[in-house]
């Protein structure tokens, strides 16, 4: 379509494409460092001939391998072969089933050039003996062309992952392909870099997508307050959580939501849990069950702005009566975290008693007693949230690096921000909070959804740039809300 509305023709959109790679790898490499292309027939060849002569343009010492397992190369390769001819690059040709492996040193920086998107079955033969032989000799940096020669871009869970290369950098054209967001696909992409390469604005508005990747551009904004607001304004959410040994998550919980500005909170608690939270947060209202240790009686939820269950609250059959009498009673959309989603990976017919708009935070195990598809095929979780969303007219938010935020309307909204650090005890109850608090304040529930899950990604950024992502604790991410909600809010 670029080609089309431009207009530009595909060799030039490919010369295009190839000095942005490679600018961006002058500006990274040391006049000295010796390149290896690997380049296969194709078109991602074509891109890897073209930038092997930029870089020997620029004083980069360049060898490039063309692996060919017939005698045909597509036409804007073919191009860039007689353009590469022309310089004093060396080209050496490979059709047999091997050839001549480089001698590869880890001062080497191998450029992946093979295949690029658009593969659809394992690599074999030749290709599959290079790539096995490349993996294999690891000392040397590793740098894929827009897709890792052997990695699908959507589900991989048919594909052979010892014929993939295992990168270091990918540079990617325009967007990140959707494997890269995939955790089985780490090892092989590596960190990925997006390459804008100008493809035309109206094209990529025109072309419909399911899969969206959340940036700070694309959220709501955070309300305005007025001067004469009272807290009554910013509604009066109702927590449900807590038990015998996880008073802590009732309090991470509790409070996210009111740094995220809700104006009242009241917690449902057993009184064991009760005495913890009127010391650790005392801006909370708390609100007893007759048991000491679990919650076995349902509290009024007619008159709160929104109610979150499930931190820490246990899943003894007295406790699950009062999740099913929760939902019974509900009317609103809610939060529901944590042991509010084993309960009903359990009790599945209560399933379609979820209020429409709720928003569900499982992390993939918790989704797996769910669905019963297993954490370890994140694009099928992801299908799976997609059904159980537009079936039962809820928000699922799947949880992970980048939280997929899946809609009633069978959209994705992977999320942007967040950090290894992140994957610790109670993160999951700060978002909780986070999310009940924008909901009792009247975000909508997909507004508070893609706002709270980059907002929690992006505290969570703002407390590891603090302690490092291995000192990182979940309440850390609470106390950086405050400094993020500040570059969110509007000027006065």
């Amino acid at each position: 379509m670029t080609m089309q509305r431009e207009p530009i023709g595909s060799i030039d959109l490919m010369e295009r494409a190839s000095r942005v790679m490679a600018e961006f790898l002058l500006r990274r490499l040391d006049r000295g460092t010796r390149v290896v292309v690997l380049a296969g027939p194709g078109n991602n060849g074509g891109d890897g001939l073209a930038i092997a002569r930029i870089l020997s343009c620029c004083s980069i010492r360049v060898e490039v391998f063309l692996l060919r397992a017939t005698s045909s190369l597509s036409a804007d390769c073919a191009v860039n072969l007689e353009r590469l001819r022309e310089t004093s690059v060396v080209v050496q040709e490979v059709t047999g089933e091997t050839g001549i492996y480089p001698i590869l040193d880890a001062e080497t920086v191998v450029v992946d050039a093979l295949f690029g998107s658009g593969l659809n079955r394992p690599l074999e033969g030749l290709f599959r003996n290079w790539v096995s032989w490349l993996n294999q000799t690891s000392k040397q940096m590793v740098i894929s062309v827009d897709v890792p020669s052997g990695l699908f871009g959507e589900d991989n869970s048919s594909n052979d992952f010892s014929a993939i290369v295992r990168s270091d950098w990918t540079l990617t054209l325009q967007f990140p392909k959707l494997s890269f967001l995939m955790p089985q696909s780490e090892p092989y992409v590596g960190e990925f870099h997006v390459m804008d390469i100008s493809l035309h604005a109206d094209a990529i508005r025109n072309i419909p997508s399911d899969y969206f990747l959340t940036q700070e551009e694309d959220l709501p904004l955070v309300s305005r307050r007025s001067r004469f607001a009272h807290k009554g304004t910013f509604g009066h959410a109702l927590f449900i959580g807590g038990s015998r040994g996880k008073a802590g998550a009732a309090v991470l919980a509790s409070r996210a939501c009111m740094r995220m500005g809700v104006g009242l909170l009241s917690c449902y608690v057993p009184r064991t849990v009760e005495r913890v939270l009127q010391v650790a947060l005392p801006e909370a209202m708390c609100l007893s069950t007759d048991d000491e240790n679990e919650i076995v009686t349902e509290p009024s939820v007619e008159s709160y702005s929104a109610v979150g269950i499930g931190c820490g609250l246990g899943t003894s059959e007295s406790t699950a009566q009062v999740l099913k009498q929760v939902l019974a009673l509900s009317h609103r959309p809610m939060v529901l975290d944590a042991d509010a989603l084993n309960i009903l990976s359990v009790h599945t017919n209560w399933q379609t008693a979820i209020p429409e708009g709720s928003i569900l935070t499982p992390h993939p195990k918790e989704w797996e007693r769910i669905s019963g598809v297993s954490l370890s095929n994140r694009w099928a979780q992801i299908e799976s949230a997609r059904e159980f969303s537009l079936e039962n007219h809820v928000i699922v938010v799947l949880k992970g690096a980048y939280t997929a935020v899946v809609m009633p309307d069978g959209t994705v909204h992977f999320n942007s921000t967040g950090n290894a650090g992140m994957a610790t005890a109670g993160s999951g109850d700060v978002l909780c909070g986070i999310l009940l608090s924008l909901l009792a304040q009247g975000y909508s529930p997909s507004d508070a959804a893609l706002l709270g899950v980059y907002l929690h990604g992006k505290a969570g950024d703002e407390a590891a740039s603090h302690y490092g992502p291995v000192s990182l604790l979940s309440g850390d991410i609470i106390e950086a809300l405050p400094t993020v909600m500040r570059r969110f809010a509007p000027a006065e």
